[in-house]
């Protein structure tokens, strides 16, 4: 099966994994340089599910969220990069700035971000909560941000401007 899909296919596979029994997980972001802290993080999500399906934004909300600069790899890579994870089972990408569109057609089991996120900030809690599931506030690695990785590398290639 493939790992990278579109709203309406995914849709469908949730519906077979129900059929199934499994548990579905869901998180999303914008996964721009992935580091050793997005892979920790979505190993932990994976860990609490049979299933985890990824929402990626797309090129156009991550400007919209991050600004004109970003992202820097685009999304085409991005996916399929996150396709490659092995904790990672389908990946979606999404054009809205937040993902309760996606959120609704998945209903996951699991709602998954990071904690720095409260749970009454986290897009989408009422949704799962409403059907019986819960929201999983994962523990991020301290220091490491795709933010502090674009600074520090403009920091040794360009000096402190």
């Amino acid at each position: 099966m493939k790992k990278i899909m579109d709203k309406n296919e995914i849709e469908k596979v949730v519906a077979e994994y129900r059929d199934q029994g499994k548990t579905i997980a869901f998180t999303n972001g914008c996964f721009d340089l992935v580091h050793a802290g997005h892979v920790t993080y979505l190993s932990a999500v994976k860990d609490q599910a049979d299933v985890l399906i990824l929402g990626l934004n797309s090129d156009a909300s991550v400007r919209k969220i991050k600004g004109e600069k970003r992202p820097i790899i685009g999304q085409g890579d991005r996916a399929c990069v996150m396709a490659a994870l092995e904790a990672v089972d389908h990946v979606v990408i999404f054009d809205e700035v937040d993902p309760e569109k996606l959120i609704q057609r998945v209903q996951p089991d699991i709602l998954a971000k990071g904690a720095d996120w409260s749970e009454d900030e986290i897009i989408g809690a009422d949704i799962v909560k409403a059907r019986g599931g819960r929201v999983a506030r994962i523990k991020l690695e301290p220091g490491i941000s795709t933010t502090t990785i674009i600074e520090r590398i403009g920091r040794v290639y360009y000096g402190d401007h």
